[in-house]
């Protein structure tokens, strides 16, 4: 597995870099955001580590650049900011987790290994669930006619429950398999993206095909 690390801190790179090599990842660094930008797009990495405070071009705009090449390669933001607004922000450009520094090697270990699981799957085909079709490879979804432009996070959990239609997925099902294992299934976060998915599907259909299920989850019925 390789990993592209991009903080402009060296002592911070280096101490990832030397822990991630010793779990046996392949491991590059990028000291800017520029650097980090170039290498992920030349390259084909299985996860980024991406610090948003960087120099010559910030983390913000490095997902947001690698997203609009069609870069779709899990990233994991780094930062000392950890307000609601800033997580769901990153998450609405591309992000797939976030890491408040300062944080133990353990916790971002296990995080790196849920988001790589999660980009390992297959996503060369299209999913349909009732007259909702979504294309994996472009990331496209389409309810009957009507294209529905939806957020990379957005796309992260539809696709998640496409791939279980007519299943109870709880919060934790959802934290592990659309953000990582490590977030917390009880952030209103989670219910903030359900909203937003249910606005953009549900609304203006006679079929609604999110539903709540009362004490245990949500699922997408057919």
């Amino acid at each position: 597995m390789k990993i592209l690390i991009v903080e402009d801190e060296k002592k911070v790179a280096s101490f990832i870099m030397k822990g991630l090599q010793e779990e046996g990842f392949h491991v590059d660094a990028a000291y800017d955001g520029e650097e980090g930008l170039n290498m992920a797009v030349k390259a084909t990495y299985d996860l980024i580590l991406l610090d948003l405070s960087l120099p010559k071009k910030n983390g913000l705009t490095v997902i947001e650049d690698l997203r609009k090449k069609n870069v779709f390669t899990p990233i994991l933001c780094m930062s000392a900011n950890d307000t609601v607004e800033d997580i769901v922000t990153g998450l609405n450009i591309g992000s797939d987790g976030y890491l408040t520094k300062p944080f133990s090697f353990i916790e971002l270990l296990a995080r790196s290994r849920a988001l790589i699981r999660r980009g390992s799957r297959n996503r060369g085909s299209e999913l349909s669930v009732a007259d909702m079709r979504l294309d994996r490879v472009s990331h496209r979804l389409w309810r009957g006619q009507q294209e529905i432009t939806i957020t990379p996070q957005e796309y992260r959990l539809i696709e998640y429950f496409m791939s279980n239609p007519n299943r109870v997925l709880t919060r934790s099902m959802i934290a592990e398999n659309a953000w990582d294992s490590t977030f917390d299934p009880y952030s209103n976060i989670i219910d903030v993206y359900i909203n937003y998915l249910r606005k953009k599907i549900d609304h203006g259909f006679d079929d609604k095909l999110i539903r709540t299920v009362r004490g245990a989850g949500y699922a997408l019925k057919e």
